[in-house]
């Protein structure tokens, strides 16, 4: 998987603990925290991967939401988008399920049989 410099930067802080949060306002205008899972790059663009939390910052249900991911410049701050193309929306999930199964399996590989 290939992930774009912008990507490889946000994912550098996720991987190093950086515990990063966003905060969307859905349509009936209530907030929800949700923690950053990812930041993947399908097709030159990037998306946000983000799991929802709860009062007490947990999240029960296991359900991810995508959104795109815009940041012109380190400098700018980031703007997400709704992607409203199913085929993107498809491409997108897809490509989290890869980035899942690639962690499975480098878990996998890192184990330690002595465990």
């Amino acid at each position: 998987m290939i992930f774009s410099e912008i990507a490889t930067k946000m994912n550098t802080k996720i991987q190093n603990d950086e515990q990063m949060t966003v905060d969307i306002e859905l349509n009936d205008g209530t907030q929800v925290s949700c923690a950053v899972l990812i930041v993947l790059t399908v097709q030159e663009k990037d998306y946000i991967v983000l799991l929802p939390l709860d009062e007490n910052g947990q999240n029960n249900d296991g359900n991810v939401w995508f959104y795109q991911f815009i940041q012109k410049s380190e400098d700018d701050e980031p703007e997400l988008g709704y992607i409203e193309d199913d085929d993107e929306y498809e491409a997108v999930a897809d490509a989290f399920d890869e980035y899942l199964d690639d962690v499975e399996f480098d878990e996998l590989i890192d184990a330690d049989p002595e465990d």
